[in-house]
């Protein structure tokens, strides 16, 4: 595998290489404020868990909503980076608003404008990948972009743990150290990122979002939407797994562990993953991924010791390296190459909104019944949705043929 891995990352363009830096970068500030965000909501300003949940759902789903727009509108002007470049720059401009907010409304602005930030970027930049990528390493691309992604996952976290100790818990220094990472990805994106020319073949897309080009969307393309949905529902935000954590009583000073752990075992899962997608059966590894998202909420319902928690974070990491990337190596697969960007924007509309559920459930679910309940719900639904995949495993392996 080794050999193979090797192989496989001297062909991906480095162009792909470049987003992934520009992911990692903007994940380290912006995975430093989250790390510490929840708990300083909560034991900072007052904050219940159904306000930490409520927040990062209507954070998710903005983005979600946003990307709809901003997808069609790479589909029509036929360019992606002009809006990736825009995303990246008004989330950098967001950062510096969360030392300077004083109270859980205050942060509901930063959040805000920081996921719209993300909106507009997603869907562009998940559409340039596919356009960059060479069809034989769709999968590995997307498996890189998101590893070094969520390589920045964790180093945002353990700046955020160093600087807590190095400040004695001053939470507003280290979202001011943030900043910095955030304009250092726009610098990157506007000078190391090129963006291919239009395939002169594709067809003009003059109405992204009007039911003919709807039509054009196959009905495997609309079953991995509704399978990750449903999935959506059972991955609730990260924050719950740092009040997990606190729960079973680990200091607020190495809070940021539990998303250092998470982000390892997703970075070192999603590109080798990403590669066994290209060379084997897309369906099975999803189902795999499932499988290592029901085991880490029974873990996290069950065991309230600090070594538990920590197994079942660590399984939560590597059901996402099984199957973020995969998720959109499929909708790439299955949406035509000129209707991409509203392809994934689409995509994550309808599973921001899941997320907000998902949060908001969360957080009642929490506050109600404690955490046992919030994570038992959690592997409920992702039983769910690997009973879709089963049932639709066999039309799966086919992404490109059209459905009846």
């Amino acid at each position: 595998m080794s050999k193979v891995t090797g192989q496989t990352w001297r062909q991906i363009p480095q162009s792909i290489w470049a987003l992934g830096c520009v992911s990692l970068l903007m994940d380290v500030s912006s995975e430093m404020i989250h790390a510490l965000l929840p708990v300083y909501m909560v034991t900072v300003l007052g904050a219940s868990a159904l306000s930490v949940g409520i927040l990062e759902g209507v954070a998710e789903a903005t983005a979600s909503i946003t990307k709809v727009f901003s997808g069609a509108l790479s589909d029509w002007l036929g360019r992606r980076k002009l809006l990736a470049v825009a995303g990246y720059g008004l989330a950098a401009l967001a950062k510096p608003l969360f030392p300077l907010a004083t109270s859980v409304g205050w942060l509901f602005v930063a959040r805000f404008v920081d996921r719209i930030g993300k909106g507009i970027r997603g869907a562009p930049r998940d559409a340039l990948v596919a356009d960059l990528a060479p069809s034989h390493l769709r999968g590995a691309s997307y498996g890189l972009r998101q590893s070094l992604d969520t390589v920045g996952a964790f180093l945002g976290p353990l700046l955020a743990i160093g600087l807590m100790w190095l400040t004695a818990d001053q939470y507003k220094t280290v979202f001011w150290m943030a900043v910095i990472p955030a304009f250092l990805a726009v610098i990157v994106l506007c000078t190391a990122v090129k963006e291919p020319a239009r395939n002169s073949d594709l067809r003009r897309i003059r109405m992204p979002l009007r039911r003919a080009e709807l039509h054009r969307l196959n009905r495997n393309y609309w079953w991995i939407v509704v399978i990750a949905t449903v999935f959506t529902l059972a991955r609730f935000s990260e924050a719950f797994l740092v009040l997990r954590a606190q729960d079973v009583g680990l200091p607020v000073t190495l809070i940021p562990l539990v998303l250092v752990i998470m982000s390892l075992a997703y970075a070192l899962s999603a590109y080798p993953v990403g590669i066994l997608s290209d060379r084997a059966d897309r369906p099975t590894i999803l189902v795999l991924g499932l499988v290592l998202l029901i085991l880490a909420d029974l873990v996290l319902a069950n065991i309230n010791s600090l070594i538990g928690v920590g197994i079942g974070v660590a399984l939560w990491g590597l059901h996402m390296g099984f199957t973020q990337g995969l998720l959109s190596t499929l909708v790439a697969d299955t949406a035509p190459a000129e209707l991409r960007g509203t392809g994934f924007g689409l995509f994550h509309l309808v599973t921001g909104l899941a997320l907000l559920a998902a949060s908001v459930i969360a957080g009642t679910l929490w506050d109600v019944a404690g955490p046992q309940g919030t994570f038992v719900a959690g592997a409920g639904f992702a039983t769910l949705a690997l009973a879709c995949v089963l049932f639709r495993r066999e039309r799966l392996r086919k992404p490109d043929l059209p459905l009846g």
